[in-house]
């Protein structure tokens, strides 16, 4: 799923990105990445002297990017975009690849949080600054839906941590259930948090 018009270091990354969605970090060798990635093995020192460390923290900030330049996307999917209506698309998206591929893959940020004592504390930091890549555009965009900007990142923060607690789930129920139950239940309430809806 690499594309062509990428190098071998995009792409490698990507690969990380991947492996580390479906088997998490401790899982994910160099070797592997190299495979996946199509990509010589000995490029993996050349483009990542700090080891498997560095390349996991770059598909982390990858897939924080990723996922922050999403919301966008969602944004201009809507008709009349709304708080609820951009929480749909995001888990939509989810719904859509365990309904359609399974239950094999999560959020590799997500992953490579849980497996941080493994990969030493950069990655750590590194999945603190993925999310706030994608919390920082998920909560302009509530701004721009006319949620108070005082509110707003609290509300990203509400939309992300539902979102992944629901990814979490669903992979181990073989269930989309969480992300459809997360959606209904806290639509209401960020549609409620608009200003014109008081």
């Amino acid at each position: 799923m690499a594309e062509s018009r990428h190098g071998p270091r995009e792409r490698m990354v990507f690969s990380a990105a991947q492996l580390i969605r479906r088997d998490g970090v401790g899982a994910t060798g160099m070797r592997d990445v190299a495979a996946h990635a199509e990509a010589p093995r000995g490029s993996l020192q050349h483009y990542f002297p700090g080891g498997k460390e560095q390349l996991v923290n770059e598909a982390v900030a990858w897939a924080g990017r990723y996922a922050g330049k999403r919301v966008a996307r969602f944004l201009a999917g809507l008709d009349e975009p709304t708080p609820s209506g951009l929480f749909a698309a995001m888990a939509a998206q989810w719904t859509h690849e365990y309904e359609s591929e399974g239950f094999a893959g999560g959020c590799p940020v997500a992953a490579a949080t849980v497996d941080r004592a493994a990969t030493g504390p950069s990655t750590r930091e590194a999945a603190a600054a993925a999310f706030a890549t994608w919390s920082g555009p998920v909560a302009e965009a509530l701004t721009g839906m006319g949620v108070p900007a005082a509110r707003a990142g609290s509300l990203a923060t509400l939309m992300i941590s539902a979102l992944e607690g629901a990814i979490l789930m669903a992979r181990a129920e073989q269930d989309v259930r969480p992300l459809t139950t997360v959606v209904t239940e806290l639509g209401p309430l960020l549609d409620a948090s608009t200003v014109s809806s008081r």
